[in-house]
């Protein structure tokens, strides 16, 4: 008997697992449902048995209370429709189903398209507890799932499968109550389709609950994407077979995997009988994929044991083997004579193995990745397919990929970033668990390129099996209507809902929220479609409101324990956590922190010459269409002022359309010529001709809007920062007073009536203090960066952060 003092909850099994539909503590209390049978086996309390009750903290167990456990109940349900009444109609239309430990059942969780597969692992109820009735107790069932090949990440390697083809998880469980399951349903070994009109293909098309039907021949570690080969009728019957005690813990559904020989344990496990790779009726399995690799010698050393290890005693069965006895099995654990090992080597073969793909991909994970990835080229952008289409013309290519919408296959100046962030989220999809990876930088340094050419690559791994699957989203701040739409984009990912056949949930952002949350924090209540998901949140300075809930959401849910959320933070302001995020709160995200620095002026160099080699590629002896010297000068220009990649982009490409009339290379002269060309826009021309405290106005309300991180910026913060700036941007020659209120009214006013400068109006704006209201600035942020920093010079430029 084991002791009934609480022991620190296991998270084994949490990982990778959908949430079912969140149950409160009063609804394992269910008055339709009745037990039918005596007790099968009753032990003291653990905490694993009352885990998912201790969720709710009215709820704590008394002293002295037992586990019953029970093989079988029976539930009835009233089916009479509303249009009938009576007490006669309402008894005639009641039904009575019975659930017995070992059946397949449906059970409902938050998938929005079909219930979930599993078999009842266990069942039991409280007893001894002084303020419990008999009548009031709670009733527990134990669910070991099965996956339908629509509950496995959207970003893996496929294969084919049958309709209604479902695999058993390893050792995936839940603890649920009884209402949760809906009916029962048939696993069979057998597809239920005909051979002669067999066809297979790669998604669900019968989905209903009214469907009961599933066919079953493999195992999968859904984490890693692993198949193996599986008997589901063996499986089932050896695990019935087991004693009551053994049953009762759930671990006898477990699925033990072939494992290294030397590791500890390896011969303690009743083993899987082995089943050949190709058998004769391979004709009706088919093959994992179309491109299988020949069937090889299993690699003993590459093969995981995903069993848990809390099961060391624990067997999980398929296939005849010898009667041993169960008991003994905890007194052989430290018995470490030589006879007794030596038949567990003959028993090896026993272990389910992997698929011959399956073996492909663990050797493939086995091998050592280099130090530095190259980013893999994207051949179906849009922008190299013309390309390869555009007249061999010189000048006309180089404007092509000089252009800022061109992502380029190569990432110049960036490898030592693209390899640390790659092999972050890679690390933490092989781990199973969420973290956040912030990026920072100024406009034009390379951030949202270098991470969308590092979701590529992990795309590709996970499709060639080489890291664990996953599903992506991508959140641009600027693309949607208001920061809480991103809570509706990441709902539709998580719960599996297939945007391109059935539009966008039509769920307000509130109730996407609440999903949110109960999804990350679902403990125990996991259902067997949950699995990694990356999140790519660009433009995250945009989603920052005034309670600042939205940022503050997205970076603790990965901090949750098996939220299984990996989120990658684009910004342009490296304290946005710190702004955002207390300090209790900052200190236990531990999240990964990467700042991009501007562009030198080799850098920005570099990045135009790869570009331009690019576009000589396929043309024979290809004259040149920007000098050297022209490149240099622009990159010197940028890099000190900005840094920007787009600006010496826009300034070559600019020069060789110049010069493309004329067919020749642009020079230095031409580059000069552009950019003056440039710096003399409307904006710059207004901006030079700004008075002094206008120009102070303007730079104290860029400096708030990088501070606060919000566009709208409250005018009284805007007079503290002027008068800041005015000690410390004025010159010798400029007057050195302070202005009054009245004065910096004046001035506001001034940029209000050249719509550089946007006041908050309205009735609403009236009734506030003048102090309260909320400016906006009506010009680029970056044009007025710029024109300021040259105007006012380095201390300007400094003040601003421009070229730092």
């Amino acid at each position: 008997m084991e002791s009934s003092t609480p022991v620190t909850p296991s998270r084994r099994s949490k990982r990778f697992q959908p949430l079912v539909t969140p149950v409160k503590t009063d609804a394992f209390v269910d008055k339709s449902v009745i037990w039918t049978d005596a007790p099968c086996y009753i032990r003291p309390t653990i905490y694993e048995d009352y885990q998912v009750l201790q969720e709710d903290e009215g709820w704590q167990p008394g002293p002295g209370m037992q586990t019953v456990f029970r093989k079988s109940f029976k539930r009835t349900k009233n089916t009479a429709p509303a249009s009938r009444k009576g007490l006669s109609a309402r008894r005639s239309a009641v039904e009575t189903e019975t659930f017995e430990v070992g059946d397949t059942v449906l059970v409902k969780t938050q998938s929005t398209k079909h219930p979930s597969v599993g078999v009842i692992a266990s069942m039991w109820e409280f007893q001894g507890r002084e303020d419990l009735e008999d009548d009031n107790s709670q009733m527990m069932v134990r669910i070991h799932w099965f996956q339908h090949p629509s509950e496995l990440p959207r970003i893996r390697a496929k294969r084919e499968h049958f309709e209604n083809e479902v695999y058993f998880t390893l050792a995936s469980q839940a603890i649920l109550p009884p209402s949760c399951i809906l009916s029962h349903c048939i696993i069979s070994e057998v597809p239920h389709t005909e051979p002669t009109a067999r066809k297979r293909n790669n998604c669900i098309t019968t989905t209903a609950e009214e469907n009961t039907l599933f066919y079953c021949r493999l195992a999968i570690e859904s984490r890693s994407n692993i198949y193996y080969d599986f008997h589901w009728a063996a499986h089932k019957k050896q695990a019935l077979a087991s004693s009551n005690e053994d049953l009762a813990n759930g671990i006898r559904w477990h699925v033990a995997v072939e494992t290294t020989p030397s590791r500890r344990r390896t011969n303690k496990r009743t083993k899987l009988k082995d089943i050949a790779e190709e058998s004769a009726d391979d004709s009706v399995r088919g093959r994992d994929y179309e491109n299988d690799e020949p069937p090889s010698e299993p690699d003993d050393h590459l093969i995981p044991s995903v069993v848990d290890d809390a099961s060391d005693s624990e067997t999980a069965l398929s296939g005849p083997i010898d009667d041993t006895p169960k008991t003994p099995s905890r007194k052989r654990k430290r018995i470490l004579s030589t006879p007794k090992s030596t038949p567990s080597k003959k028993r090896a073969p026993k272990l389910a193995v992997p698929t011959p793909h399956s073996k492909a991909a663990l050797r493939k994970r086995s091998r050592k990745a280099p130090a530095v990835r190259v980013p893999p080229p994207n051949l179906t952008q849009e922008h190299y397919n013309q390309l390869q289409n555009l007249p061999p013309d010189p000048w006309l290519r180089a404007m092509h990929v000089l252009h800022v919408a061109a992502r380029p296959d190569v990432l110049p100046c960036r490898e030592d970033e693209y390899s640390h962030v790659l092999r972050t989220v890679e690390e933490l999809l092989e781990e199973g668990s969420g973290g956040c990876v912030y990026i920072s930088g100024v406009p034009g340094t390379g951030k949202t390129a270098t991470v969308h050419a590092i979701v590529r690559e992990l795309k590709r791994m996970a499709e060639n099996n080489e890291t664990n699957p996953f599903t992506y989203v991508e959140i641009n701040g600027l693309r949607i209507p208001e920061p809480s739409a991103a809570y509706n984009l990441l709902w539709e990912t998580v719960s599996g809902h297939d945007v391109a056949s059935d539009g966008h949930l039509k769920a307000s952002a509130k109730e996407a929220l609440k999903q949110l949350t109960k999804h990350f924090s679902a403990g125990a209540r996991a259902g067997p479609a949950g699995h990694a998901c990356v999140v790519l949140m660009d433009e995250l300075d945009q989603l920052v409101t005034a309670k600042q809930d939205v940022v503050y959401n997205f970076f603790n849910w990965p901090t949750i324990a098996g939220s299984k959320l990996v989120v990658i933070a684009v910004a342009n302001t490296m304290d946005l956590p710190e702004r955002v995020m207390t300090g209790r709160v900052r200190s236990r995200l531990g999240m990964i922190r990467i700042n991009f620095q501007p562009y030198t002026t080799q850098q920005l160099e570099k990045i135009v010459h790869a570009r331009l080699k690019e576009a000589k590629e396929g043309l024979e002896k290809p004259p040149d269409v920007i000098n050297a010297d022209g490149v240099k000068f622009a990159a010197m220009k940028v890099s000190s002022i900005s840094g920007d990649a787009r600006r010496v982009l826009d300034i070559c490409r600019r020069a060789v359309e110049l010069v493309h009339p004329k067919r020749r290379a642009a020079r230095t002269e031409d580059v000069k010529e552009v950019i003056k060309v440039l710096q003399n826009s409307p904006t710059a021309a207004y901006l030079r001709d700004c008075s002094l405290h206008e120009r102070i106005m303007l730079a104290s309300l860029l400096r708030c809007i990088k501070r606060e991180g919000v566009e709208e910026i409250r005018w009284g913060e805007i007079e503290n920062q002027h008068i800041v700036y005015v000690e410390a941007l004025t010159s010798e020659g400029d007057p050195s007073r302070k202005p009054t209120p009245g004065e910096l009214g004046l001035v506001l006013d001034s940029l209000v009536a050249s719509r550089a400068m946007i006041v908050e109006d309205g009735v609403n704006a009236v009734r506030k203090p003048p102090r309260e209201r909320r400016v906006i600035l009506n010009l680029e942020q970056t044009e007025v960066e710029r024109v300021l920093s040259e105007v006012g010079g380095r201390t300007w430029a400094t003040a601003l952060g421009v070229g730092a």
